[in-house]
């Protein structure tokens, strides 16, 4: 007798499968990395940083700019998460914010929030929706061979250059 129901372990395995479906179908660590972006840079101009023994306050004028770019960050990534159909938009604002912010705050949050607001944005907008895979299996060309079971039509390994005339053309290679 086991202390885990079962029933717990296949809610729990369910969650997960439909996380997954849900997390490929969107640019889910591109706005992850924008909503990340977000924090740092609204945070330190509010707060003071404690390096050794000294205390760092890094209050600017431009303290309200700073909170805005966050918050707009923030709202940015969970647009990429919840409105995929505007990913280009979401990641072209979300650089334009992180290039803003190294001006207006502090660096851009010490450059951690700069950073992950170029690869957020970046990611966003080089990601693309997935094709469903189809339940038929591959036929024709690029098809293993059937084995007889003697072993007979066992495909041997492709070598690199094993003909010169499919790997290479007048010294050059192809490309795929």
């Amino acid at each position: 007798m086991s202390a885990e129901s079962p029933g717990a372990s296949d809610r729990i395995s369910r969650w997960r499968e439909s996380f997954r479906a849900w997390r490929w179908q969107r640019p889910f660590w591109a706005g992850l990395l924008s909503l990340l972006a977000g924090l740092p840079i609204m945070y330190f101009p509010y707060n003071d940083v404690n390096a050794g023994g000294f205390t760092i306050n890094m209050s600017t004028t431009a303290g309200s700019a700073s909170l805005i770019i966050g918050v707009l960050l923030v709202v940015l990534g969970l647009t990429m998460w919840f409105q995929p159909m505007v990913r280009v938009f979401a990641g072209v604002a979300t650089i334009l914010l992180g290039l803003v912010s190294i001006p207006v705050s502090n660096f851009g949050g010490f450059l951690m929030g700069f950073l992950l607001a170029l690869f957020g944005g970046g990611m966003s907008i080089s990601w693309a929706p997935g094709e469903t895979p189809s339940a038929q299996p591959a036929e024709g060309p690029g098809a293993a061979p059937q084995d007889d079971g003697n072993g007979d039509n066992v495909p041997e390994p492709a070598g690199a250059g094993s003909a010169p005339d499919q790997e290479a053309r007048n010294g050059r290679h192809r490309a795929g």
